[in-house]
């Protein structure tokens, strides 16, 4: 029986469609019979001149500032590849920059003329670019910019929690840091 009913309101659907089929070919001949004077089909025309040319509008304003947003994003970008190659290269130079704080510690007033000449201008020029080094000395321990490597009783109270020694300098490349500082800190 369901069945039944099933293919019984599939007829009546294919039955509506074609009554309404039928209608709409009815609807075009009343509208092909009423022709519209010179001046209605001019002012229907100036109305559809209208909707295309703030469709145009519409389009080219989006396009426009697509466009713009697509040359900030590629200025974006360079400025980004920019500053992550120099990240690169002054990461790599780092080593160098702890080697010659450590001969510099070493040699304690030895330390030549000419080799602290060295020092000074490729600090001086690393400086230029934008690294700068991270005072930890006495400083409160700070996980964000640290990293504590052990921790040892403390000297004195007011050194509790805070920086004792520095093992590894951590930097900044224009105020982005690039190497955590590794630190021994007081409990």
């Amino acid at each position: 029986m369901e069945h039944k009913n099933q293919a019984e309101e599939l007829e009546q659907e294919e039955l509506q469609e074609m009554v309404e089929e039928a209608q709409n070919e009815g609807d075009t001949s009343k509208e092909e019979a009423t022709e519209l004077s010179p001046e209605e089909k001019l002012l229907q025309e100036n109305q559809d001149l209208k909707i295309q040319v703030s469709d145009l509008k519409d389009k080219y304003l989006r396009l426009h500032a697509e466009f713009d947003n697509s040359r900030k994003r590629n200025v974006k970008e360079k400025l980004e590849l920019m500053k992550t190659a120099a990240r690169d290269t002054m990461s790599v130079l780092l080593p160098v920059l702890d080697d010659f704080d450590r001969a510099k510690k070493s040699a304690e007033g030895k330390f030549s003329e000419g080799i602290q000449l060295v020092y000074n201008k490729l600090h001086n020029v690393l400086e230029q670019k934008g690294l700068k080094a991270m005072e930890t000395e006495g400083v409160a321990f700070d996980p964000e910019l640290h990293e504590a490597l052990t921790e040892i009783p403390a000297p004195s109270d007011d050194l509790k929690g805070k920086i004792v020694d520095t093992i590894e300098r951590g930097y900044y490349l224009n105020d982005v840091i690039i190497r955590h500082a590794k630190v021994v800190v007081g409990k």
